[in-house]
């Protein structure tokens, strides 16, 4: 089966102090998401994991190589046709406040990619509000509040909401739980899985926590120094890492056991 993304040799570089002396943030990254699965992108701070995930999502442009989704190259298209695909491939961000705008209340966030779109109809908008609010498990007495009025957690379900107003494929998911408390983060991972059964999403999922991902990724790519170091499915990864990093991160994460992912 072709993979939903395909991502192959890609290079990001940031200028440095002077413009001779780059610093190389992706060196060559290479993995692929198949459709209506999920890939855990993980590593420590700074390996390279959000810069990945802004190249995937053209928020910045690659200094090299290609990706690819559903067969077809990001770095080919024009503004255009890049705006007419982007509903496809939608980020989740980590901060659940931050990605909010604190002007806007719950159902116009929610409405936005409808209207920047040209697909809001003020006819059946409304409800399609209201639909995406269940979607989320968010209560429709929510819809008027601003951001300042609403949990982390609630907070991060609009925002998952916002990103499925789009109908996409697939969600990049940049830390989507780092910023909350553990027991609230056991609840946005369930709707996460919730939502990827019932709507077949593809999921890049990037975090620092193995054992986190342990629960969600149908397979792991660990990253380090901006490279991919290992890649393999998650049973296999955990029980037989080959790379003495994983096994350093595996080895430095307190257990999930507290709060369980159900």
């Amino acid at each position: 089966m072709t993979p939903l993304l395909e991502v192959r040799e890609l290079t990001v570089r940031y200028s440095g102090r002077r413009r001779a002396d780059p610093m190389l943030a992706v060196d060559r990254v290479s993995f692929e998401v198949r459709a209506g699965e999920t890939l855990a992108l993980v590593g420590e701070s700074g390996c390279g994991k959000s810069s990945t995930a802004a190249a995937v999502l053209r928020l910045r442009r690659a200094d090299g190589g290609e990706v690819r989704f559903d067969g077809v190259d990001l770095a080919s298209l024009d503004k255009a046709a890049l705006r007419r695909l982007r509903p496809s491939l939608q980020p989740v961000f980590q901060d659940p406040y931050g990605s909010l705008s604190p002007r806007l209340r719950v159902r116009d966030a929610i409405a936005e990619p409808l209207r920047v779109q040209g697909r809001w109809d003020p006819a059946t908008g409304p409800a399609r509000v209201a639909e995406l609010l269940d979607l989320v498990k968010l209560d429709q007495s929510l819809a008027g509040r601003l951001p300042r009025e609403l949990s982390g957690g609630q907070c991060q379900r609009v925002g998952i909401a916002r990103a499925l107003a789009s109908e996409p494929r697939l969600l990049v998911l940049d830390e989507p739980v780092t910023a909350l408390d553990p027991s609230i983060r056991a609840g946005v991972i369930t709707l996460l899985t919730e939502l990827q059964k019932d709507l077949g999403l593809a999921y890049l999922f990037i975090c620092h926590d193995l054992r986190l991902v342990e629960h969600v990724a149908d397979r792991i790519a660990v990253m380090q120094h901006g490279r991919i170091i290992e890649t393999g499915n998650t049973a296999d990864l955990f029980a037989n890492p080959s790379a003495s990093y994983t096994r350093e991160l595996l080895a430095a994460v307190p257990s999930l056991e507290k709060f369980p992912i159900r």
